[in-house]
């Protein structure tokens, strides 16, 4: 295939088509349900319904990464020039017979247009999400339309990563960059979910609200690395636990760390070398007991505030479950299901952290209870 034949737009009516009709059944139910409802009542209604869908987005992505599916249809929006794998038979079964465990068979086609069918169909509900508010806008000035307007940028932004992870042949960078636009798209929709029950209503201490924010900094952070070993196939290069071949402190090179580089290649064009990999997935381990102690503190503090415990035991849940799907992907070679709940894990935490610091805010009132207890 050649350069000009990565972007070939002829499907892209076709591919709309496609993305209308997926969120047409969540668009149908949202109109019936919420009918009678107040204008915020349905913003918030959507925003959810568009959250839920986001987060099985986020999770198929990932699917799809973890299957080598993402380069099942080589070029973008369609595959091979067709709104369907159905279009393209005779293109995935030549490049099939040419190399039957390459990236591009029948199964991973079809795996990679529906991942392109269900972002098409998000975009149409962040579409219609900021439509609206700016429609309300006019009859309300308290309606705020910036947050879903940063949201409808931010998926198109998404999009355009979507399509350069194809066509620049999963590029780490941008595929990293790719993940963690997913996970901003869901704390961007679960903040408009937040602020249409009102936000900062439950008072905090402030140095857990401190927490909370450094937490939140933190998972983003171990969530980036996450990334990396994931699109560096990094994972396994540690194949035992808690040390690396035996290891305390395995032997590193830190090429693996150049940010702009070709897939298993150094920035100068040479192999990586295995120690690389190595230094991928000792850094992301070691950083993940610092993000779970602060996780672990945060979470026991939420525990005991008013309004905020679901959160706390939430957070505290989703810390056991990191933990247990990190290790079974070490010391069970990486099984599929595990490495898919450990990305649904970290997104489901992401979600956690922006709802409690959404709907808290710092307690300047000195009340003894809220002490008592942030001394405990």
């Amino acid at each position: 295939m050649t350069e000009v034949d990565l972007y070939n737009l002829e499907p892209l009516l076709e591919l709309m088509a496609v993305g209308l009709a997926v969120a047409a059944l969540p668009l149908g139910w949202w109109l019936w349900k919420q009918r009678r409802a107040s204008p915020s009542g349905r913003l918030k209604a959507l925003t959810l319904i568009t959250l839920f869908l986001t987060f099985d987005l986020v999770l198929f992505g990932a699917f799809t990464r973890l299957t080598d599916s993402g380069l099942g249809c080589p070029d973008w929006p369609g595959c091979y020039g067709s709104a369907t794998p159905i279009g393209a038979k005779a293109e995935i079964k030549a490049a099939e017979t040419a190399m039957p465990t390459g990236p591009v068979t029948k199964s991973k086609a079809w795996i990679e247009m529906v991942h392109r069918y269900l972002a098409t169909g998000v975009g149409v509900l962040i579409l219609t999400l900021a439509a609206m508010t700016w429609w309300l806008r006019r009859q309300s000035r308290e309606v705020s339309p910036w947050l879903p307007t940063l949201t409808l940028i931010w998926v198109c932004m998404q999009g355009a990563f979507g399509a350069l992870t194809v066509t620049m042949k999963l590029f780490p960078a941008i595929v990293t960059l790719h993940l963690m636009g997913g996970i901003g798209l869901l704390v961007l929709l679960m903040a408009q979910a937040v602020r249409y029950d009102g936000a900062g209503t439950r008072p905090l201490p402030s140095a857990l609200r401190t927490g909370l924010w450094a937490g939140f900094v933190l998972l983003c952070l171990q969530i980036a690395l996450g990334g990396w070993v994931s699109t560096n196939y990094a994972v396994l290069a540690c194949p035992d636990f808690p040390t690396c071949y035996g290891q305390w402190v395995p032997e590193m090179n830190w090429q693996g760390f150049s940010v702009w580089r070709e897939l298993g290649y150094t920035p100068t064009g040479e192999l990586l070398p295995f120690a690389s990999l190595v230094s991928i997935h000792f850094v992301h381990r070691s950083a993940a007991w610092v993000v779970l102690a602060v996780l672990l503190w945060v979470g026991w503090r939420l525990r005991l505030q008013p309004g905020l415990a679901v959160a706390g035991r939430w957070l505290l849940g989703l810390c056991a479950l990191q933990f247990a799907t990190g290790l079974s992907n070490v010391v069970l070679g990486w099984p599929l299901l595990a490495a898919v709940m450990h990305t649904g894990g970290a997104a489901a935490m992401a979600l956690t952290l922006t709802w409690a610091l959404n709907v808290s805010r710092v307690d300047n009132s000195g009340s003894p209870v809220l002490s008592k207890k942030l001394a405990e």
